[in-house]
């Protein structure tokens, strides 16, 4: 289908965007995020290849906001949507590195963020650059509301930080530091927490299903009303944690030290409690819940 690479003249541009198509100009393309990915193959230093018959360039992408991305290169405004498509957008925006979009879309998601009056005060685009140094950290740092999902945050301090409503789904957060920081209501699904430091941090509302949390340090966390849902917490520290009302069904709990842990109406059902260390552990209200049961410390 695809035709042999060709320099693409400095004249109209036909787009097949995930099968939707769009004409445009090799100005629109660069001028105005000359840094971008799509500036990069319109600029006369590459080759393009091109539908033999038709023409159009194929570009192998989800094509329903393309339109947007044209509009902004355009125009410079960015449209009225909703939370969920302004993350699809982002998506867009960040794979053609668009970073003016990038910034102009989380400066919108940001205004209408409801953290307190909590503002974050560092963008998606600007945490990405700096992740890219030896040693990152964001200790005492506001960055409640940002998406992070999907980075790779591993050994990133952010202790004292206020990251209340953040988004971390599928980050990759190995060994990262988050001492006494502010997550109520932070988002954690699947998230690799393996060996992370959280002592004291604050968790109340977090989601973290399925988030492999082997060996983290979890003493004296307030984990109340969280979600552990097929977490992995073997070998975890939770000593003196409060998992009041938390979510740990299916959990794998094998060899956590619980000591101290307060897991009043906290919903065991299904959780691997095997070698788990239960010393001054109240389960009278939970030990309906769980099904494995073969701990130390009783």
């Amino acid at each position: 289908m695809m035709g042999s690479g060709v320099p693409w003249p400095p004249s109209q541009v036909l787009l097949n965007v995930g099968g939707k198509k769009y004409a445009t100009t090799v100005d629109t393309l660069t001028q105005r995020e000359p840094e971008s990915m799509l500036a990069a193959m319109f600029s006369g230093r590459h080759t393009v290849s091109s539908d033999d018959v038709t023409g159009m360039i194929f570009i192998d992408r989800d094509g329903k906001h393309f339109r947007h991305i044209l509009n902004w290169l355009r125009d410079g405004v960015i449209p009225t949507l909703q939370d969920s498509e302004y993350q699809e957008l982002l998506r867009e925006a960040e794979y053609y590195q668009l970073l003016g979009l990038v910034d102009n879309i989380n400066t919108s998601l940001n205004k209408r963020k409801d953290n307190d009056g909590s503002v974050a005060e560092l963008s998606r685009t600007e945490i990405i650059k700096c992740i890219q140094s030896d040693r990152v950290r964001f200790r005492g740092v506001n960055l409640s509301g940002l998406d992070l999902s999907k980075l790779d945050l591993s050994f990133v301090d952010f202790s004292y930080a206020c990251i209340r409503k953040t988004n971390f789904s599928r980050a990759n957060l190995q060994k990262a530091k988050f001492g006494d920081a502010e997550a109520e209501d932070s988002i954690f699904q699947d998230a690799i927490l393996r060996e992370c430091e959280l002592i004291g941090a604050n968790l109340h509302g977090a989601l973290l299903d399925r988030a492999n949390l082997q060996s983290a340090n979890l003493q004296d966390a307030c984990l109340t009303e969280c979600s552990l849902y097929e977490a992995d917490l073997r070998s975890a520290h939770l000593q003196s944690a409060k998992l009041t009302g938390a979510n740990l069904k299916g959990a794998n709990l094998e060899g956590a030290n619980l000591k101290g842990a307060k897991l009043n109406s906290a919903n065991l059902q299904g959780a691997n409690l095997q070698r788990a260390y239960l010393r001054e552990v109240d389960l009278r209200d939970s030990i309906k819940h769980y099904a494995r049961r073969d701990h130390n410390g009783c």
